[in-house]
């Protein structure tokens, strides 16, 4: 056993001795009034395709108030979200702050009813360390993720069992509420949210009447860019792909993104001209309600897909390694495309033939 084998088991032990506490058999929670969602790790789609977890527990306890401990990496997916009421900030570079932990340790301490780490793709540490500190009364959290075992799962009053294996293409909406479901936490509706308002709106209309050309015609939106290299459709088949959407329709084109996308952005700008907006930077908010205002939006399998996803806009999410089944937006307007684990093998006739099927049919539904 390596010296980093031994130096994790006993800090496993040693919290083992301080943050462990009795299982709880009974699967009754009370009225529960207070209650904290600890989910600190994954990126902002993943928080993003959780939300049916967070509607789940306000519909189960409408008047329950509802506390989530998120990341710098994944808070703003769910600013002005209806469903939490608070946000705090994990920040682990800020741990040496006294004030910073002094706020922290004052939130943990509160007389919270229960305290809930969910988990799909992985098991925070952190998270459950987190939950072991808190003064929940009852704690809930995984023992188990696909066989693999959760060696902190002492931390908690219920040491649940999740398994993706037991229904492999299940959505991530779906999947997310097994941590609650033994407890009658449950919801009919799995679609995620993201909620905005009228400043919001008003900076997509804005954003709109600069695009060319100025007359009124149909407004495409694109998301090139993707977290993960494997999941970014190849950037010429963007351009061939924009080139016959141009030829065949008048149509306003921009594209989302951030600074991290700057690379692939200035190779569309080369080979598509500049005749299309940049809406760089925004937050959540501002991008659902541009989406929200836009006639069509076409994006790799990233987190602004769920983000698109949270709107009613006709959709199209290009997909490679990823089971769509799992991760693709819900809903009658949303469609996937996915050829093998290979994004590349989507062809741009599939992408242009869907694109002309939704434009059509939303056409035919105005008449």
């Amino acid at each position: 056993m390596s010296l980093k084998d031994h130096f994790r088991k006993f800090i496993i032990h040693l919290l083992k001795k301080y943050l462990s506490v009795p299982e709880y058999s009974d699967k009754l929670l009370g009225n529960p009034k207070n209650i904290l969602v600890i989910r600190q790790h994954n990126q902002f789609g993943d928080l993003l395709a959780s939300v049916s977890l967070f509607r789940a527990i306000k519909e189960t306890y409408p008047g329950s108030r509802l506390t989530l401990i998120a990341s710098p990496e994944n808070y703003y997916a769910v600013e002005k979200n209806q469903y939490i009421d608070e946000i705090f900030v994990f920040k682990n570079n800020k741990i040496w702050f006294p004030n910073y932990v002094y706020r922290l340790i004052k939130l943990l301490r509160c007389d919270w009813d229960i305290a809930i780490v969910p988990v799909t793709v992985a098991v925070s540490l952190t998270s459950c360390i987190l939950t072991g500190l808190s003064k929940a009364k009852i704690k809930i959290g995984p023992e188990q993720l696909n066989g693999d075992k959760n060696d902190l799962a002492f931390v908690f009053n219920h040491r649940i069992k999740l398994d993706w294996r037991k229904c492999p293409d299940a959505h991530v909406s779906d999947f997310i509420l097994d941590i609650v479901r033994p407890f009658g936490i449950k919801t009919k509706n799995f679609n995620t949210s993201v909620f905005y308002d009228e400043s919001d709106i008003q900076t997509a209309k804005e954003f709109i009447k600069s695009l060319l050309p100025k007359d009124k015609c149909s407004i495409v939106g694109f998301h090139i860019g993707a977290g993960k290299s494997q999941n970014r459709w190849p950037l010429e088949k963007y351009v061939e792909l924009i080139k016959r959407i141009r030829s065949t329709m008048n149509v306003k084109i921009y594209f989302t993104g951030s600074d991290a996308d700057k690379d692939e952005l200035r190779f569309m700008e080369k080979y598509c001209g500049n005749n299309y907006g940049l809406f760089l930077n925004k937050s959540i908010p501002q991008l659902a309600a541009l989406i929200s205002i836009s006639n069509l939006f076409i994006t790799n399998d990233t987190g602004v897909m769920h983000v698109a996803g949270a709107t009613a806009t006709r959709q199209i999410s290009i997909f490679g390694p990823t089971n769509p089944f799992n991760w693709a937006s819900v809903g009658p307007t949303k469609y996937f495309l996915r050829k093998s684990e290979f994004i590349s093998d989507v062809s741009v006739d599939a992408v242009f033939d869907l694109f002309n099927y939704l434009i059509e049919k939303q056409t035919n539904e105005k008449h």
